[in-house]
């Protein structure tokens, strides 16, 4: 397998679910990583844990790593990066966009995530 190098995000995350139809909020917009996505049922955002406005649901505290080496399309992906973290029975919530590949996991499970990632040979900044 390839070494990837990868970096842990500053802060804190956190996934906030909204009804369908509310507009983009203007709280979760700044630094760090910003992911908005509307489905059928919802519109989910993640973003610092430190944005979220008292009443608004949202589900946990997640750390975010950005995987800094570029996939070329058609490789196997951040998919296969996270597989390392996954088999240690931690859960990942996988984001990719047209430059770059992200990953969350549970803060709690931060550290045993990059020990599972060091050991497969990746490298985590």
């Amino acid at each position: 397998m390839t070494t990837v190098e990868l970096k842990k995000l500053f802060g804190e995350y956190t996934i906030a679910r909204l009804p369908v139809l509310t507009p983009i909020p203007y709280w979760c917009d700044g630094e760090g990583f910003v992911n908005i996505s509307r489905g059928e049922d919802e519109l989910s955002v993640i973003c610092l844990r430190e944005r979220v406005p008292a009443g608004v649901t949202s589900e946990g505290a997640w750390a975010c790593f950005k995987v800094l080496d570029p996939f070329v399309s058609g490789e196997t992906g951040v998919l296969s990066v996270v597989t390392p973290v996954s088999e240690n029975g931690i859960g990942v919530l996988a984001v990719s966009t047209l430059n770059g590949n992200y990953f969350l996991v549970r803060s709690r499970d931060a550290a045993v995530a990059v020990d599972a990632l060091s050991a497969a040979g990746h490298r985590v900044a």
